[in-house]
């Protein structure tokens, strides 16, 4: 695969584009524009809400990003969302009931559009006071569709409790991680990084044979195995999650030696 060049670029932001202190790189951001002068599309896909999509506009102000792992579909230009695949609120209330029943001390927390609501227990890490964050009770959580369900316990090992929304949730939803937390993070039925690429893709007229994707944690896994079957590159970072090291088809630099930025410099 020597001469093999992608159609499409598609990269996760936290602990792949961006190095640990929130920032990308000048190198990165040069090479990126090379590729897009070059009329390849450069896709974010992240878990990450709308909201917290401001600040790297003012660098990377293009295109359409991928946030809440595949759920919503956001124009970065015009800051404005242009597709969402919600969770309903039947699903929403019988998830939430089966895990507190199962475990009474989980606190969830909900992401639409560009609010985040929580349980007044719950704590969040970051932007407490942002605008658009606020407190509601668990009835209202679960009152409205949403693009993603958090659910945190702040006890039990990250692999346990997310093995236990996994049993609980079942067929009703889509459960992925990207956290060293305890902290669940759930879609609707279907949802991933692999189905909002799919979409963004499709709109360029690119195959999944014809993109490539990096990331470091395991909310990247289906969209490594979206290209990895079609003959793409699923490339993670040399500081990845192992099982989505198990599914990649390369091995880059970590965000902080501009990983990325290496492997497409030398494609």
């Amino acid at each position: 695969m020597s001469d093999w060049r992608p159609r499409l670029i598609a990269s996760d932001m936290d602990g792949t584009l961006l190095r640990w202190d929130d920032t990308v790189s000048d190198a990165t951001v040069a090479e990126l524009e090379r590729w897009r002068a070059d009329g390849v599309p450069v896709v974010l896909a992240t878990g990450r809400p709308p909201r917290w999509m401001r600040r790297i506009r003012e660098v990377l102000g293009h295109g359409t990003a991928v946030c809440c792992n595949g759920a919503v579909l956001l124009d970065l230009e015009r800051f404005e969302i242009i597709a969402e695949e919600p969770l309903q609120p039947d699903v929403l209330e019988s998830v939430t009931t089966e895990l507190r029943r199962r475990r009474p001390d989980t606190w969830f927390a909900v992401e639409y559009g560009l609010e985040f609501r929580h349980e007044p227990i719950y704590r969040p890490r970051w932007d407490v006071d942002a605008p658009g964050v606020a407190e509601a009770s668990l009835d209202e959580l679960v009152a409205q569709p949403v693009a993603k369900l958090l659910a945190r316990h702040e006890t039990l090992p990250r692999d346990e409790f997310v093995a236990l929304v996994e049993d609980v949730v079942g067929d009703r939803a889509t459960v992925t991680h990207s956290s060293t937390d305890a902290l669940a993070e759930i879609s609707a039925p279907g949802v991933t990084k692999a189905s909002g690429l799919a979409t963004v893709a499709a709109r360029y007229g690119v195959g999944p044979e014809d993109v490539v994707v990096f990331g470091d944690m395991p909310n990247d896994i289906a969209a490594f195995e979206w290209v990895r079957a079609a003959g793409g590159r699923a490339v993670a970072m040399a500081h990845a999650h192992p099982d989505l090291m198990a599914v990649a088809t390369d091995v880059t630099g970590t965000n902080d030696d501009d990983g990325v930025a290496a492997f497409l410099a030398a494609l």
